[in-house]
């Protein structure tokens, strides 16, 4: 029997528990401190303990994911916890394209897919001093917007910078990533694309509440003026959004566009879920600032399904089970090198 597999963090229980649903075996690799939390769920199989997720590079652990075929399934914190070189050295199957993974966690190879794809995308700044309007500084790969902070022109990026520096935040020799700042309702739009079928399918979209740049719109702006803290931009929770119906069009367009796109730059292209992410402005004209090549957390806030699934399917479907589904219909069909790497 197929095994799906993946980290112990981020959408790991919707993953596992979309995979019962369906019938095939759960592994959870895990870290030891969290275990006792894991080991609340039924649905999870088996657990394969480890001190931190490198783990799961070792012999070892690769031996048990063989013998029992499984297949990982990679989210946030595989690319937080490991580089690209770790990841794309891992011998289990991984769903969807393990190498585009590389151009999510590189800001320059990331702006150039959007490109690709025809996504509006804020300017880069690619130097503090050419800082003349309101930017935000960004850090590489998957960090869940802890260390990202607002700067105004250079010497406010320097003061702030430094800070976050002499926190430990971020480090000395970090390369961040400014961007122009684009203003506007926040919707992160979530997709999968099935290579089995070759269709695209809009799952839903969601807003991410981050700390503590939030509880500071609470503060009065005289406060705030004599508060020398740098806002953090740390994810805390999702919550979810329905767009007006007539945004749809154009949210398909731009889901087949980056499909398209990831076809022609990064071999076999955007296979699986994956989410576009930015902002609606005054006029309803959506901006991206990101993607993520994956499923990501937002997708948890709809483990019964979202509205837009409901439209495709007869039944709960979760982005955990959706992928399950694929799964488990590759294996069937003998093609599960479709839909890994």
């Amino acid at each position: 029997m197929t095994a799906i597999a993946t980290l112990g963090s981020h959408c790991a229980l919707q993953v596992l528990k979309g995979a019962k649903d369906e019938g095939l075996k759960t592994i959870l690799i895990c870290e030891k401190k969290r275990e006792r939390l894991y080991s609340r769920f039924s649905f999870i199989d088996k657990l394969i303990l480890v001190d931190s997720f490198a783990e799961i590079l070792e012999q070892k652990h690769q031996s048990i994911l063989e013998q029992n075929d499984a297949v990982l399934i990679p989210h946030g914190t595989l690319i937080a916890q490991m580089n690209s070189e770790q990841i794309e050295s891992i011998k289990t199957p991984i769903f969807g394209n393990k190498w585009i993974l590389r151009w999510e966690s590189d800001r320059t190879m990331k702006e150039k897919l959007m490109r690709e794809a025809k996504l509006p995308v804020p300017k880069p700044v690619l130097d503090p001093r050419d800082i003349d309007k309101l930017v935000i500084v960004k850090r590489q790969g998957a960090a869940g917007g802890k260390g990202y902070f607002l700067a105004a022109n250079q010497d406010d990026y320097n003061k702030k910078r430094n800070q976050l520096i002499s926190q430990g935040v971020i480090s000395k020799e970090e390369t961040l990533y400014i961007q122009e700042y684009a203003a506007g309702v926040l919707a992160y739009l979530q997709f999968f694309y099935s290579p089995l079928k070759e269709e695209l399918e809009f799952f839903g979209a969601d807003q991410r509440h981050e700390s503590d740049i939030e509880g500071m719109a609470r503060i009065p702006s005289e406060q705030q003026l004599k508060s020398n803290k740098v806002p953090s931009f740390n994810v805390i929770g999702n919550s979810p959004i329905v767009l007006r119906e007539s945004l749809l069009d154009d949210v398909y367009a731009m889901g087949d566009n980056f499909v398209d796109a990831a076809k022609r730059l990064v071999a076999p292209g955007m296979n699986g879920p994956f989410c576009i992410e930015g902002v609606y402005d005054e006029n309803a004209k959506f901006t991206s600032f990101e993607f993520s090549a994956r499923i990501v957390a937002g997708t948890n806030i709809y483990m019964d399904g979202s509205p837009y699934y409901s439209l495709l399917f007869n039944e709960p479907m979760s982005m955990g089970k959706r992928i399950a589904r694929e799964v488990k219909t590759a294996k069937e069909t003998n093609q599960l090198d479709k839909i890994t790497t």
